[in-house]
């Protein structure tokens, strides 16, 4: 693997703000079907949480936000991948997942949706095709 000139060679997790980590776990694992890569405690009371796809190399970190801080979601997109976006689409939407409509495809532009979880932060889901 080929690392840049700070050394720096893949994504290991991103962070997203949750008011509620039990909830946002049950969101991740139970409605997306995500695998939980770590629950640990530490400190005074906190909590380490990180979720993930099965087989994904990157996990996220569902974490509440910093003290005084809230959940800001403003900022927040994480991208997914799927080889069949209608399905995955039809499938949040089941669930009672926020899902936007599908969009994109047209020339090089993949299609893709956008999601929210519990706390609005945005996901997005990208159709990759093979070949």
């Amino acid at each position: 693997m080929q690392q840049t000139s700070t050394h720096i060679k893949q994504i290991g997790r991103m962070i997203i703000p949750v008011s509620d980590q039990d909830k946002a776990l049950e969101f991740y694992t139970g409605t997306l079907g995500f695998e939980v890569r770590a629950d640990i405690a530490f400190g005074e009371g906190d909590r380490w949480l990180e979720v993930a796809p099965p087989g994904s190399a990157a996990a996220i970190a569902i974490m509440p936000p910093y003290p005084g801080d809230r959940p800001d979601n403003t900022q927040t997109c994480v991208a997914f991948t799927t080889d069949d976006l209608d399905a995955a689409h039809a499938e949040l939407k089941e669930r009672g997942v926020d899902v936007e409509e599908p969009m994109g495809g047209e020339g090089p532009v993949p299609r893709m949706f956008f999601f929210h979880d519990l706390d609005r932060n945005k996901l997005l889901l990208v159709e990759e095709n093979e070949g």
